[in-house]
């Protein structure tokens, strides 16, 4: 039984259609959609049904509103909450904006703002957990991804990991630019070094036949080319770092022209968003039979805008069409797969930082600390692999700040220490100001006590 928390949410229909489409591999006769919003829930549950019937069966559903009972014989857990929902999400865009800040729903203040509501909610679902399906993984999607699933560890210790689709679409971007299949690192055919936290890593090498050939990928223009982050951030700064960076790092690298653009825009990513699914959810409420085409329509105009604004900025073009990353719902059902279904995959996941030796994995943080790394996964659990290359100082420095933002907000969000959100804030690469910290600080804290 596959159990998924927040499961009124837009994209709980990619979930399905991947479970449904990998039931050779894995089987799940039963999933239940858990939400607190009984309307949204129904739509989900129109929704998924008319794909059922278009390919002619699926997991049965069942939804409820009832926490314990959802809970209750879950093999799987997915947590894919939004506390707050889209207002909050678009408050924490424009108090950031108002600063002269970067508003982003997951990097800088915007993503310590998520994190300070979302922590207590996140600690009491791992509890539950832990009380009523103890021996189920918890596939955490819940943003801000490395923090939440740090919070959920505590509870839940190696049983919980975090997920993200950004790491492993570069590799497999990266792979297919050098003329190698793109799921050689999936197989276990190339090894790579990534290292960083959720939305802040690095691609720092990829081997192939016992040769890294990310060099020779950095120095290949047409190559670098076809590659998204490339296009983001420029050949002469990846060739620069010698390494590629996932997508997000755009936000601290180019933080000026990222703010500049975001403030040029009538509306936040949030506030799209937030009239999109308003509009759809109540389109399908008062029309279900038509809820999955409403719902695929909105489905691609969320696609084809995501990161517009970032692109048009930095003049990278259009997106290109084919997501190699499959989705975070697709790398969900290969961590299924592996752990319950008898496969064995090598992918890129959120996990405490200790080796099979016991010592970090990414040095210079603590063995506690969920860093994104890639890691071997089959029925015996998650195993993170050794790094034949770490970051160097500069980068380094930057994970081990955040990480550190990080932690001041899991004290802040656990003890209600308004010094401990204030010092969070202050100290992120992203904020300029401690003056502008407290403001910050005081107003996420207003929001979520309020």
């Amino acid at each position: 039984m596959l159990t998924i928390l927040g499961g009124g949410g837009f994209r709980v229909p990619l979930v399905y259609q991947a479970v449904a489409a990998a039931r050779g591999r894995v089987d799940v006769a039963e999933v239940v959609l858990l939400d607190d919003d009984a309307d949204r829930l129904a739509t989900m549950g129109h929704v998924l049904a008319q794909l059922a019937a278009e390919t002619g069966g699926g997991p049965r559903v069942r939804t409820t509103t009832d926490l314990d009972a959802a809970l209750a014989g879950a093999d799987v857990v997915f947590a894919a909450v939004r506390v707050g929902g889209t207002a909050g999400r678009t408050r924490d865009e424009r108090v950031a904006l108002a600063e002269g800040l970067l508003g982003q729903e997951t990097v800088g203040p915007g993503g310590l703002a998520y994190a300070l509501r979302t922590v207590p909610v996140a600690e009491h679902l791992a509890r539950r957990i832990a009380a009523r399906a103890p021996g189920a993984w918890t596939i955490n999607f819940t943003n801000p991804a490395s923090v939440v699933t740090e919070a959920m560890a505590a509870h839940l210790g190696g049983r919980v990991v975090g997920i993200c689709d950004t790491p492993i679409a570069l590799v497999r971007r990266a792979l297919r630019a050098v003329g190698l299949d793109p799921a050689a690192f999936d197989r276990g055919e190339a090894e790579v070094d990534y290292a960083g936290l959720n939305h802040l890593g690095w691609l720092l090498a990829l081997r192939a036949g016992g040769r890294d050939v990310l060099p020779g990928l950095l120095a290949d223009d047409a190559a670098l080319a076809t590659l998204e982050e490339a296009r983001l951030m420029g050949g002469d700064w990846v060739r620069a770092l010698g390494a590629l960076p996932n997508e997000y790092q755009y936000y601290y690298d180019f933080t000026r022209e990222a703010v500049a653009g975001i403030s040029a825009q009538r509306s936040t990513r949030g506030e799209f968003l937030a009239d999109q699914q308003g509009r759809f959810y109540a389109a399908a409420r008062a029309e279900p039979v038509r809820a999955l085409p409403l719902w695929r329509s909105a489905l691609a105009e969320r696609e084809a805008t995501y990161m517009a604004t970032e692109r048009a900025t930095s003049g990278a073009g259009e997106r290109a069409a084919a997501d190699l990353g499959g989705g975070y719902h697709e790398v969900a059902v290969d961590l299924m797969a592996a752990l319950l279904g008898g496969e064995r995959h090598r992918m890129i996941l959120d996990v405490p930082n200790t080796g099979a030796d016991g010592r970090p994995v990414l040095a210079g943080l603590p063995g506690d600390a969920v860093v994104e790394v890639p890691v071997e996964v089959d029925g015996a659990g998650v195993r993170p692999l050794p790094l034949a290359r770490q970051l160097d100082p500069a980068m380094l420095a930057r994970v081990q700040t955040v990480k550190a933002c990080e932690r001041l907000v899991l004290d802040a969000a656990r003890t209600g220490s308004r010094t401990s959100a204030w010092r969070a804030f202050a100290a992120h690469p992203l904020v300029d100001s401690v003056a502008a910290a407290r403001r910050l600080a005081e107003a996420a804290l207003a929001a979520r006590d309020g």
